[in-house]
């Protein structure tokens, strides 16, 4: 068939049904990525219709991620299982993406829904709460750990939760043991902990106890947290209370919503127990 019976498109026109630039398919003609399947006397470069698809392909291709130089080894030695074994690996791809964005996006639903949570709360009032079982995940033990250790186990700990995605939005918190708080020793951390709302197998779970929960919070540096435990044992008194197992501690407010510390807000949860009479 002669050139003259075949339809061809300008470079402009292909541009316009690819939407894209010129300039796009021009840079694609000299790296060999997509040439035009005739060029006249004059330079000017046609496209046909049947080359919609390839472009796709590489448009596709380039939106997953995959590099120019990467589609370009693959065009230079096409082939049906080549181009099988191609879909299949950007198939998979998109699965993994996917299922991470489904991660972000539950950890931003934890995040607006403690920010809201905490928009409602009055910092100033202690209150005893019924809670019930919450599953957390723990760190490795830190009750002697020197400062060198401690920050060794804080790295492990982030990355334990990164890369087996168990990073659910909710704020790392300490537990400290009873006999620590009765010392004064507040900060004083035998684990870190994040919960884990929905447990998945496969993985070693701390459960909290479930139980009567004195709840404050401490509004300002860790170095005055001291007055607020003050105010909670003072209460704890008044209501006939004796200290459970652990006290766990968590950011409210810390630097990612405010930049001094006398604006950071901590919750305390003290598990308690009614005395007897």
């Amino acid at each position: 068939m002669s050139k003259k019976n075949i339809k061809y498109l300008t470079t402009g026109e292909f541009a316009k049904l690819c939407k894209v630039n010129k300039q796009t398919l021009l840079y694609y003609d000299q790296i060999g990525l997509l040439t035009p399947v005739y060029k006249n006397q004059k330079g000017y470069r046609f496209y046909s219709i049947n080359q919609m698809e390839f472009f796709y392909v590489i448009d596709l291709l380039k939106d997953l991620g995959m590099s120019l130089h990467d589609i370009q080894q693959y065009t230079q030695n096409k082939s049906p299982e080549r181009f099988l074994k191609l879909m299949y690996q950007q198939r998979e791809e998109i699965i993994k993406k996917r299922q991470e964005i489904e991660m972000k996006e539950k950890l931003i639903e934890a995040k607006i829904e403690l920010m809201e949570e905490a928009s409602q709360t009055d910092f100033d009032q202690i209150t005893l709460e019924h809670m019930p079982e919450a599953t957390l995940y723990l760190s490795k033990n830190i009750d002697e750990s020197t400062d060198e250790e401690f920050v060794e186990v804080v790295s492990e700990f982030i990355t334990e939760l990164n890369e087996s995605q168990l990073d659910t939005g909710y704020p790392i918190g300490g537990i400290t043991k009873r006999e620590q708080v009765l010392k004064g020793e507040f900060t004083k951390y035998s684990y870190l902990y994040i919960e884990q709302p929905h447990p998945r197998e496969g993985h070693p779970y701390f459960k909290a106890v479930k139980g009567d929960f004195l709840i404050g919070y401490h509004i300002g540096d860790d170095k005055t947290i001291h007055h607020t435990y003050k105010k909670l044992f003072s209460e704890m008194e008044r209501l006939n209370l004796s200290l459970g197992e652990y006290v766990y501690e968590e950011y409210v407010y810390d630097t990612v919503v405010h930049n001094q510390k006398e604006q950071f807000v901590t919750k305390i949860m003290m598990q308690v127990v009614k005395n007897d009479k």
